[in-house]
């Protein structure tokens, strides 16, 4: 909430912004928790409460203070040390303030003793600077040996691990010899002689590929693997290194180093020699492959001697003479056939010539000719005949039809046939006029006459036209 205040000469003062506590806390908050972010808080564990919600209330303090913590039940769970009044412990938090009441605390995300801590952080800031130098460098490992002629061990001779790693190697690969190079695997003397071991198998080369291993344990037995000598002897060895240390949880700097890093000792026998069982199938495998690669190639021998040999028996002189003897006989054969077919074709030839003579014979086509005439003479005379009669029936009765219907029948029934002067035959009495001239031919006889007048034959309400 803002105001404006006058001061007492009337000049306006400078506008006050006021803040609820709640604002104030809400602001202080989040200052805090950007500033600071995450960050690691040792100290010792003082006031512990455990409510029935599951989250954890004490205060972390040391020699001149202390500070207030909680942590959730969702992050205490995954706490693995026992948690009490006066353990020291490294905690990773949030810087925050508790809203409500105002105060400062820290969000606690992750609980260790303190002991490890100290030994964690050291080991990270190793692994960074190894990191940095390129000891962890995936190009420079070495390969391992498909199978080597002797495995170096490197551990304690009296752990378990080493008889882990022994009974690995006699079921997988029992043929191959181990060395070992016994060491202490903890203790302040262990990093010492693990790096002797090492330059003394890179000196003497009688191993193709080194074993570094020992079993489990907590962070402070697993130390002298942490080692920065121990991490630099492993990276200088000249022999592939496999390390096989504590569970498959456990990291150490030498697992980074080393140029195959196993889970776990049996693992890294594992890795270093093949599987027994699987070189046998693979040799079944070959066998059975060399096995049919051998019986096709005798059989392909077998064919290619069958096929010479059937080839120098054709190729043999004698064989040349049975097949020549025999192609002899059969020429011979095929022209006694030959002649006789050549014969017996040329007679029937010659047969066919005298009949197609004989056919052909000028007597026999005369007489065929003269019978041929004597027949047409006869079918014409014949022919003649009919021709004649029909010929005088039909002009029989022509002339009864023209006599019927020709004019002079028609001039016989007492019709006239009247003609112009210019002897053009006269239908209509129009194409006359009186004054001409006119021949009338009768059945017997004609008459010349003149027009005196004439009558034409009008259809009804038609009127005369003037002939002219």
């Amino acid at each position: 909430m803002a105001s404006i205040s006058v001061e007492p000469g009337g000049k306006p003062m400078p506008e006050r912004e006021i803040f609820s506590v709640s604002r104030l806390n809400r602001e202080a908050r989040s200052l805090l928790e950007r500033g600071f972010g995450s960050l690691w808080l040792e100290g010792e564990v003082s006031n512990l409460s455990r409510p029935a919600s599951g989250h954890w209330y004490f205060s972390l303090k040391d020699d001149a203070a202390q500070v207030r913590c909680c942590m959730f039940r969702s992050r205490n769970q995954l706490v693995r040390l026992p948690v009490q009044d006066g353990a020291k412990v490294v905690a990773r938090g949030r810087v925050s303030l508790y809203e409500a009441r105002g105060e400062f605390q820290v969000v606690v995300e992750h609980l260790e003793d303190a002991g490890e801590g100290l030994l964690r952080r050291r080991f990270e800031e190793l692994k960074r600077r190894l990191a940095a130098e390129g000891l962890f460098d995936p190009a420079r490992r070495k390969p391992l040996p498909a199978l080597p002629r002797r495995i170096g061990v490197i551990t304690t001779p009296t752990g378990a691990a080493i008889r882990d790693i022994l009974h690995v190697l006699r079921r997988r690969f029992p043929p191959v010899p181990v060395l070992i190079y016994p060491v202490a695997v903890q203790g302040m003397f262990a990093a010492g002689e693990i790096v002797d071991a090492l330059r003394l198998a890179g000196r003497r080369a009688d191993c193709d590929v080194l074993i570094l291993a020992r079993g489990g344990g907590s962070l402070e037995d697993l130390q002298s693997f942490n080692d920065e000598g121990v991490a630099r002897a492993v990276y200088a060895c000249p022999i592939p290194v496999v390390s096989g240390i504590g569970h498959e949880t456990d990291f150490t700097i030498v697992d980074f180093v080393a140029d195959e890093r196993a889970p776990t000792p049996s693992g890294a026998a594992e890795r270093v020699v093949p599987d027994r069982a699987e070189w046998l199938r693979s040799f079944a495998a070959v066998e059975r492959r060399g096995t049919y690669a051998v019986r096709r190639r005798l059989q392909e021998l077998a064919t290619a001697l069958g096929f010479r040999t059937r080839s120098l028996a054709r190729a043999h002189p004698g064989a040349r003479l049975r097949q020549h003897a025999q192609r002899l006989d059969e020429l011979d054969t095929r022209l006694r056939r030959a002649v006789r077919t050549g014969l017996a074709r040329r007679r029937t030839l010659a047969a066919q010539a005298a009949a197609l003579l004989q056919r052909s014979s000028p007597a026999l086509r005369l007489r065929a000719l003269g019978l041929r005439h004597a027949v047409a003479r006869r079918a014409l005379a014949a022919a003649g005949r009919r021709n004649l009669l029909a010929a005088g029936g039909r002009l029989e009765s022509a002339i009864r039809t023209l006599h019927a219907t020709g004019p002079e029948a028609t001039l016989e029934r007492g019709y006239a046939i009247v003609m112009t002067g210019g002897g053009r035959v006269l239908r209509d009495a129009v194409e006359t006029a009186p004054g001409a001239s006119l021949d009338v031919r009768l059945w017997r006889g004609s008459l010349a006459a003149t027009v005196t007048a004439t009558t034409p034959d009008l259809p009804a309400g038609a009127e005369p036209r003037d002939p002219a």
